[in-house]
């Protein structure tokens, strides 16, 4: 089982081998015990005909201490399985020239993982979440660092709670034109539109600062994260949506550590 905690959502992953049989989507409850999350996770596999006894390993990537350490419990006291959790000690095959290695989101790393094992390097990574993640791995497969920006549903909830005469809108649905015509729409608008054209635009420096210190024939620009979907048709930049990245990187970063 591989598990990616994020501030706003938590992405179960079970492999069988390199196989992702199933995936889920749950909101991030920070207080959530071992029995609960045992619990809810032998309902979830019994959705599928599977059994929680079938689980034997879990390897976490996550932003919460809280949850983390629940899971730990889950796995070494519960399901008496090997529990891996992705840190700056663990092996990953990734050089990291950020200033302070140790800084870098566990998140990032693991998508960076993914990204050169799958699409190859130099790669420029998008990640939607709580936050937007936009990281760079150069043509020598290490990690370059990136940009962060407020996620796009972050920013929503904050404007509507602070603009007493708006109200949220939908963002999955589309925006008619960018010059639009009423309040909601005039919402999409500057979030939709104007949101792709911030990731383009950070995406077009990565690819000229990349440039000016290394090859970039090849580069792919891969985007995954659960709101990454709702800007990608409107980026010009993002050229694959890979919804699964960050568990694909949990399963190789648990390869490379069972082996150690």
């Amino acid at each position: 089982m591989a598990v990616d905690i994020g501030n706003t959502q938590t992405v179960v992953g079970l492999f069988d081998g390199d196989e992702l049989e199933a995936r889920w989507r749950l909101a991030t409850e920070a207080h959530r015990t071992a029995d609960e999350l045992g619990g809810m996770s032998a309902s979830l596999l019994g959705l599928r005909g599977l059994e929680i006894t079938e689980i034997e390993a879990l390897i976490v990537s996550s932003v919460v201490p809280g949850l983390t350490r629940s899971y730990q419990h889950l796995a070494e006291d519960l399901l008496g399985v090997p529990f891996y959790r992705v840190t700056p000690e663990m092996e990953t095959g990734l050089k990291n020239r950020y200033d302070e290695p140790g800084e870098v989101g566990a998140d990032r790393i693991v998508n960076a993982v993914a990204a050169i094992h799958h699409y190859g390097a130099p790669v420029i990574i998008v990640d939607s979440g709580t936050a937007t993640t936009v990281c760079a791995v150069d043509g020598s497969g290490a990690y370059r660092g990136g940009a962060i920006l407020p996620g796009l549903y972050v920013s929503l909830e904050a404007l509507v709670t602070r603009a007493a005469k708006l109200s949220e809108v939908d963002l999955e649905e589309e925006a008619p034109q960018a010059i639009a015509t009423n309040t909601p729409d005039s919402i999409r608008s500057g979030f939709l539109y104007g949101y792709a054209g911030a990731v383009d635009a950070l995406i077009r420096r990565f690819k000229t600062e990349l440039a000016d210190e290394d090859r970039v024939e090849g580069l792919r620009v891969i985007a995954t994260g659960g709101p990454a979907r709702v800007i990608m048709r409107h980026c010009r930049e993002i050229e694959e949506l890979d919804p699964d990245l960050t568990l694909k990187g949990l399963l190789l970063l648990y390869g490379l550590n069972t082996r150690r």
